[in-house]
């Protein structure tokens, strides 16, 4: 990703200088106009959406067609549902995502589940919204490599779109409709609808079995000190912390790329833990292919990293309870798909 900073800081300066505009009148006002309800789950905090980009069923149809589009990429192969597939939370399956020619990314493509809860956005926190999101996997060299004249030249030409655009925003397709519609799609996988959920938010107390419960208590208690950093709704505090994975961090200092604090460097974003059966492997680089890794991993307290997170100690947990933890984490899993847009 770092390979195509330079295009993304030219993007963002357009993206700035056309954000202020508003939707203007056209045949598409009324319907434009047509609120898209959240189906919030039991316990859902309700989300902030921008004022200026209110979440319409024709915005947020007009992203999910774009989200799927592999005429987005270069090569007209990739589509952001190519690194986020819809079956595995909006995650990868891989290590480290494959773009356009071949090439390969530095970070492991996390779950879009719950981004709009999300105050800051990548694993290093270096975009504030979902709008300007949006562009980074757009633009980057190393992903789908676009140019966003040629993108909305190439988007013009398809009347299926251009309809959608001023149904959706009043204006033909350009980079404002294009990063606020897919910012509206994403902003519409909420995650909360797990056994965990019915559980805990539904007071169900058959919703875990014996083992799944025992799991939930190290989870909060002094044994694993999980919710330290996975509580809330979103079972991640959102912050930025050095967990030991690694001694160098050469070629991806994190967070200190952002804040260039020495402080920073090697932390990435606590990943929320829902549907975590689902979004292996993990870690920012995909270093981890199972649960059972992760787990060992919290429980040896870490590498010795002088940047490490003060929470990570040892745990030493029994094998029971190891296998207990793991359990519970996937009860995690949402019972219903992410994607409920029609």
């Amino acid at each position: 990703m770092m390979a195509g900073k330079s295009r993304f800081l030219i993007a963002s300066l357009f993206f700035v200088l056309i954000a202020g505009c508003v939707k203007e009148s056209g045949s598409g006002t009324k319907e434009a106009n047509v609120p898209f309800l959240l189906d919030l789950p039991p316990g859902a905090p309700v989300p902030v959406i921008p004022a200026d980009n209110p979440l319409t069923i024709a915005s947020v149809k007009l992203g999910k067609s774009l989200f799927f589009d592999p005429r987005l990429s270069l090569d007209r192969g990739i589509s952001c549902a190519s690194c986020h597939h819809p079956d595995r939370a909006f995650s990868d399956t891989v290590a480290l995502s494959v773009g356009v020619n071949g090439r390969m990314v530095t970070r492991n493509a996390p779950s879009l589940a719950n981004v709009v809860y999300h105050p800051l956005l990548m694993r290093d926190g270096g975009t504030p919204t979902l709008e300007q999101q949006v562009l980074i996997p757009l633009l980057d060299t190393a992903e789908m490599d676009v140019t966003m004249a040629s993108l909305i030249t190439l988007l013009g030409e398809d009347e299926n779109y251009q309809t959608q655009s001023m149904k959706a925003f009043g204006r033909a397709m350009d980079a404002f409709v294009i990063s606020r519609s897919l910012a509206s799609y994403e902003r519409t996988l909420i995650s909360g609808s797990s056994r965990f959920d019915k559980f805990r938010y539904q007071e169900d107390s058959t919703a875990l079995d014996p083992q799944e419960k025992r799991g939930w208590a190290i989870f909060n208690g002094d044994r694993g000190k999980c919710s330290s950093c996975h509580g809330g709704f979103d079972l991640s505090d959102h912050s930025f912390r050095n967990i030991g994975t690694s001694l160098d961090h050469a070629a991806d200092p994190g967070r200190q790329r952002i804040t260039l604090k020495p402080t920073d460097r090697g932390k990435f974003a606590v990943p929320t833990l829902r549907n975590i059966a689902l979004t292996a492997p993990y870690m920012h680089d995909g270093s981890m292919q199972t649960l059972e890794q992760v787990v060992d991993h919290f429980d040896s307290g870490g590498l010795a990293d002088p940047n490490k997170d003060p929470l990570m100690q040892p745990l030493h947990l029994s094998v029971q309870e190891k296998q207990d933890l793991i359990a519970f984490l996937r009860t995690l899993t949402d019972l219903r798909p992410l994607d409920r847009v029609e």
